[in-house]
């Protein structure tokens, strides 16, 4: 399945989530288990309900504060029960550091996966807000985004998003607002300074409407999902429409945030099997070196594996102009990503030009491992093929390093391998 958001009135962490339960009513009851189940709903109270503007219907999804719990004076700390010391602390949240909410959600009882999206999207929101502000992303102390409905927000969307499902996204230019928005820093421009960070590479327009469209939620939201801004390909059918109202109104236009959910006909035509794969739209990035030393484009070009944006670099010698030697570098990048990775290639290499270009891939899905050898750790990639055989590649590095001066890099490698196909084996843990 192919989600597409369609930012009408812009993009926020409740808009999101009030549009995918409009278009997928049948989360809502596992979503509100999840919170319950997460203590989270000793910070805050959801509701998810229909809204109707003067244009269209769809839903809001509201997020209050809990009431702070009551107790007894008498029986205050009998029980040796901490919950009520814990929820009164819970509501003192205005600032909140990305080390405080890391540690609150790796506490949380949620999936392992929704766990790590949650923390993903908060670590955008931090590494944009240190670059803003010249700190560490563990020492940044949130302010706007660090309290209770915020928190909120991003937890359940993490849950949606790994519910839903979807193989890929892609979204509709975004409205970039126009005026000043009021934080603890005092007046902003708007986009928000760590906002505009997380939407470089994504195309916007203006609509000459005033205040913020782009919420810092909604926007580490959008980068985590890293969704395309190209024409839907190939063709596909629609299957759900849902629509999600923001809190602020405009006189001539719905304030919302619509998702439309496609399937591919491989998903709905009898007779052909479902997609082992899953597509995606990333850029392909090539350019030629003819005049940087051996040592320095080596140095350059793993600087470039280490960027967290490039998805793969690769070199191959070619006979260039004159007929001289000359090498090759292709970098692939998620397409949001493009301006930043242009800039880490001119900065890395003493190439004068890039070609660029958007294109389609196709991935298995996959997952990794970590089994133990020989009394250690060695990460294991496992992948379903077509074919539903499985897979399992361990990592170089990790049997080099198991394997230095013994020289069984082979053995060590089959059974690092077999421990994943037989986690009992080895006593792997996923």
């Amino acid at each position: 399945m192919h989600l597409h958001l369609d930012p009408v009135g812009g993009v926020a962490g409740d808009m999101f989530a009030a549009a995918i339960l409009n278009a997928f009513p049948e989360l809502e009851a596992g979503l509100l288990a999840a919170i319950e189940t997460a203590g989270l709903d000793r910070l805050v109270q959801i509701q998810h309900r229909a809204h109707l503007d003067h244009t269209c219907s769809g839903s809001r999804f509201l997020v209050r504060r809990a009431p702070l719990p009551t107790a007894d004076p008498s029986s205050a700390g009998s029980t040796g029960d901490p919950g009520t010391k814990e929820s009164s602390a819970d509501h003192h949240d205005h600032h909140r550091s990305f080390r405080d909410i890391k540690a609150l959600l790796e506490k949380a009882d949620l999936s392992r996966k929704v766990r790590q999206r949650a923390i993903e999207i908060f670590s955008l929101l931090a590494e944009a807000e240190g670059q803003v502000h010249g700190q560490p992303p563990e020492e940044v102390h949130f302010h706007e985004v660090g309290a209770w409905d915020s928190i909120a927000d991003i937890v359940c969307a993490a849950w949606l998003i790994e519910e839903v499902g979807a193989t890929s996204w892609s979204s509709a230019p975004l409205p970039i607002g126009r005026g000043r928005v009021h934080s603890a820093h005092g007046e902003l421009p708007l986009p928000a300074p760590a906002t505009a960070r997380l939407l470089l590479g994504f195309p916007l327009f203006q609509d000459g409407r005033e205040g913020e469209r782009i919420t810092p939620t909604g926007a580490a939201i959008l980068r985590h999902l890293g969704p395309s801004f190209d024409p839907l390909h190939p063709p596909a059918r629609l299957s759900r429409l849902g629509t999600g109202f923001g809190t602020r109104t405009f006189p001539d236009l719905s304030n919302v945030l619509r998702v439309l959910a496609f399937e591919t006909p491989r998903e709905v035509e009898p007779g052909i099997p479902p997609r082992a794969w899953r597509e995606e739209t990333i850029t392909v990035c090539r350019f030629e070196v003819d005049d940087q030393s051996a040592e320095d484009l080596a140095a350059g070009l793993e600087a470039l594996r280490l960027e967290p944006m490039v998805l793969d670099v690769s070199q191959a010698p070619l006979f260039g102009k004159k007929g001289r030697l000359v090498t090759q570098i292709q970098v692939l990048a998620r397409s949001t990503d493009l301006p930043r990775v242009l800039d880490r290639c001119f900065t890395e290499t003493t190439t004068l030009g890039i070609r660029y270009q958007t294109v389609m891939r196709a991935l298995l899905p996959r997952e990794q491992l970590e089994v133990e050898v020989a009394g250690q750790q060695v990460a294991v990639k496992r992948t379903q093929r077509p074919s539903q055989a499985t897979t399992h590649k361990a990592e170089h590095d990790d049997v080099a390093r198991l394997a230095a001066g013994h020289g069984e890099r082979e053995t060590l490698r089959r059974r690092a391998e077999a421990a994943a196909d037989s986690p009992k084996k080895e006593g792997s843990r996923d």
